[in-house]
């Protein structure tokens, strides 16, 4: 027997995140459907592609005949308006429904509840976005480990190769972050760093799983791993910055994202930064999952 579809309108959230994708839909406010899955294969690069996955999970999520009133989605790696657009009308042609796409980022103002703010994220990668009084978006960083990234799991370690080798270019004997390192990657010393990071398949992750290296050399005294994490708290809260001076409201900054929430050191350095260089900001970690704010924009479809 066919489970009943639900009589009140149905709204569907997905947060398609680097890692995971997250389908959460409610008829009012009891939960119809609640789904975790990789995000394996995700490529927003290619509309039709991103359209058809998205339009296959919502199918596959939901009971059986239920059928969605509107579905907004977060999507990683959808960068510019056109892309989100391009994804949103090739769902919408194929569901039949209203449907919102935007960057995963500009789920976490919604989750928390807010009308406007700053979505920061920093985990793997680091990414801040934000809208013009107008409406229209507009993204800063995630620019990827290799040039940007700053303040992400990545680009932290990139930093601490690049503190250790001025170090060893100063003549200091290597300390707890280089050791820390050099462990890390299984080299023997400082200069091989450069073609252990360089050798890596995906940069990003590879240099990324090493973040814990400097957070524990900090905590145990190493002042150059403590410079880095301090550099890296600034970088976030520049990014805060960047926005505010395009015109973006930035009174409130929903934080997330793996590194900088589970590591304490990251978000106190961002949040004395931020103080410095935005000084009406107030940061607060987002206490729920993103998908939350998918549901939030689905609502404000119907």
């Amino acid at each position: 027997m066919q489970d009943s579809p639900p009589s009140r309108p149905l709204v569907v959230g997905v947060d398609v995140g680097g890692t995971k994708t997250h389908l959460r839909a409610l008829a009012g406010d009891a939960v119809v459907a609640d789904h975790i899955s990789a995000s394996t294969g995700w490529r927003p690069h290619d509309p039709a592609d991103a359209a058809r996955r998205l339009t296959g999970l919502v199918r596959e999520a939901l009971p059986a005949g239920a059928r969605p009133s509107a579905l907004a989605v977060g999507a990683h790696a959808c960068e510019t308006p056109r892309q989100c657009a391009q994804i949103r009308d090739a769902v919408q042609l194929s569901l039949g429904v209203p449907v919102l796409v935007v960057g995963d980022a500009e789920l976490l103002v919604p989750a928390a509840g807010l009308d406007k703010g700053v979505g920061l994220v920093a985990g793997t990668g680091s990414v801040a976005v934000g809208r013009l009084p107008g409406g229209d978006p507009v993204q800063v960083g995630g620019w990827g480990a290799v040039l940007g990234d700053e303040g992400g799991a990545a680009g932290l370690v990139r930093e601490a190769a690049r503190a250790v080798w001025a170090a060893h270019d100063r003549g200091e004997e290597p300390g707890a972050l280089a050791l820390g390192l050099l462990a890390a990657f299984r080299v023997s010393e400082v200069p091989a760093l450069g073609a252990a990071l360089e050798g890596a398949a995906d940069v990003s992750a590879e240099w990324g799983r090493h973040a814990p290296v400097v957070f524990a050399a900090a905590a145990g005294g190493c002042g150059l791993a403590r410079s880095v994490i301090a550099d890296a708290g600034t970088a976030l809260a520049t990014l805060v910055a960047r926005l505010a001076a395009r015109g973006v409201a930035v009174g409130d900054v929903v934080v997330a994202g793996g590194t900088v929430l589970g590591q304490p050191t990251l978000y106190d350095a961002f949040a004395a930064a931020l103080l410095e260089a935005v000084p009406g900001a107030r940061s607060q970690p987002l206490t729920v999952p993103p998908v939350e704010g998918a549901v939030a924009l689905a609502r404000s479809l119907l």
